[in-house]
């Protein structure tokens, strides 16, 4: 177990061949290995089931399991042997009490849960003695959760070594023998997990000893009764969501809290319709919504600045005054363009606004810093004047001076009247900006703090938080 950068990635490619440690040995049944390639380690007996399956959907299920190691016959011409692959499929797939599956049935058909069961047949197929899941999870229901447990504890009885990376609290709990945690790229410590607190690990975890009992402070400030903008009840989505509890007022900033993978984003994801839920209700305004895309929530009065700043956020191409008037002229429509004088005004007003360290804004925002361009990306939401702004890691790799503007500006928005919902994974940041907080664990919401309840240690407990 580990948070984001612990770590766990890197050390997968290290046992798996895809990277050559630097440093250290691996042993396998006592000895020293060096696998060289993937191929490599799974000859020794290595095998890795990722969260993203990686096999072919338009291929059946029998020639993904034995994809880049089809047998081929004795005799000429030297053609894939179909019966044997259909037969290693087969046993593979007994194994994991899969008899039933059609083996000619196209992957790409079956579900996302029975994709990561091919993918683990297909580790069975070389005889591998380590499996490595890598949040093999994420994309699953309860249900489906519990069937792979099922199978792991059934493999695990028939002598075969599983390392299962999780940021689930619950699921290492339930299936862990020890407890391996990283933090920073270093070994913290292996512990039987039996041994192990909850709140022993989520302080190995982030690095920091927490009070698991903190004082509950008396709320001191007690918000005044506000209709909520937005209110949400037990909003899921299969797969991603389990179950939400979520109210934001006007006026309001609400923090959204919980260790990686605790469902912070899918929920932002949801609220913004970037993705749709499968259960559960939205209201805004007091009214049922269901938005079945961005441009709906945004025609509603939310805005969104997503995790992923380049990927999601900024156009790099376009210049500052362009991505600073995009979500605007968008709302807008196409017959009701704004004026080039128009968008220079509101491009300048920002920059100014917000200290936006730019040549001009005709700038092209990929030469702008990192702080900059979260800056532009705060004004292209601030221009639309939406009515709940959803902040998602808002400050994440930009410099301590940016974080200020940052948050200082989402300050005087929320005074302004705007409704802010605040996710980040810095905890510090979260108890200065919000005076309620709403702690997740596992892809549900699990307790809601407020006022002078809204500390680190109290946040942290909450996290840790262990239900019997």
């Amino acid at each position: 177990m580990g948070e984001n950068g612990a770590g766990k990635s890197t050390l997968i490619k290290c046992l798996t061949g895809v990277v050559t440690p630097s440093t250290g040995e691996i042993h396998l049944s006592g000895q020293r290995i060096r696998p060289e390639s993937p191929h490599d380690a799974e000859a020794l007996g290595i095998a890795a089931v990722f969260q993203e399956v990686g096999l072919i959907p338009h291929l059946s299920v029998a020639e993904n399991i034995c994809l880049g190691r089809e047998p081929l016959r004795r005799f000429w011409p030297r053609l894939v042997d179909w019966g044997t692959v259909r037969s290693r499929a087969k046993s593979a797939l007994a194994r994991l009490g899969l008899s039933k599956l059609d083996i000619r049935r196209d992957l790409g058909t079956c579900s996302v849960a029975i994709q990561q069961l091919v993918a683990i047949a297909r580790a069975l197929d070389v005889n591998a003695r380590v499996l490595i899941f890598d949040e093999p999870t994420s994309s699953l229901d309860r249900q489906e959760c519990a069937r792979l447990f099922q199978i792991l504890r059934h493999l695990r009885v028939q002598g075969m070594g599983i390392v299962f990376i999780s940021h689930f609290l619950e699921q290492v709990e339930a299936l862990a023998d020890r407890i391996t945690v990283l933090r920073d790229g270093k070994l913290v410590g292996t512990l039987e997990a039996q041994a192990l607190s909850r709140a022993k690990l989520v302080s190995l975890m982030v690095g920091r000893e927490f009070d698991a009992e903190p004082d509950k402070k008396a709320v001191d400030d007690v918000r005044q009764p506000r209709a909520a903008f937005l209110s949400t009840r037990g909003l899921s989505r299969k797969g991603a969501l389990e179950h939400v509890d979520l109210d934001v007022a006007p006026g309001e900033a609400v923090g959204l809290a919980g260790l990686l993978g605790s469902g912070r984003t899918e929920t932002a994801r949801l609220l913004f319709g970037a993705d749709t839920p499968t259960g559960g209700t939205l209201r805004v305004n007091q009214r049922p919504v269901r938005f079945r895309s961005p441009r709906a929530a945004i025609a509603a009065g939310l805005a969104m600045t997503p995790e992923d700043r380049k990927a999601e956020g900024v156009f790099p191409s376009l210049s500052v005054l362009e991505n600073v008037v995009l979500a605007l002229q968008a709302n807008s429509g196409m017959f009701a363009r704004l004026s080039r004088a128009e968008q220079l005004r509101i491009a300048n007003d920002a920059i100014a606004a917000l200290g936006i360290k730019t040549p001009d804004a005709h700038t092209p925002i990929s030469r702008l810093s990192g702080g900059n361009q979260q800056k532009a990306l705060l004004a292209r939401w601030f221009a639309t004047d939406p009515s709940l702004l959803i902040l998602d890691e808002p400050t994440r790799g930009i410099d301590i001076a940016a974080k200020a503007d940052v948050l200082n500006a989402v300050e005087r928005m929320r005074q302004g009247g705007m409704a802010v919902l605040f996710i980040s994974s810095e905890l510090e940041e979260v108890v200065r900006t919000c005076t309620r907080v709403v702690v997740m664990r596992d892809r549900r919401s699990v307790t809601e703090l407020e006022g002078g309840q809204v500390t680190e240690d109290a946040v942290l407990a909450a996290v840790a938080e262990q239900h019997e």
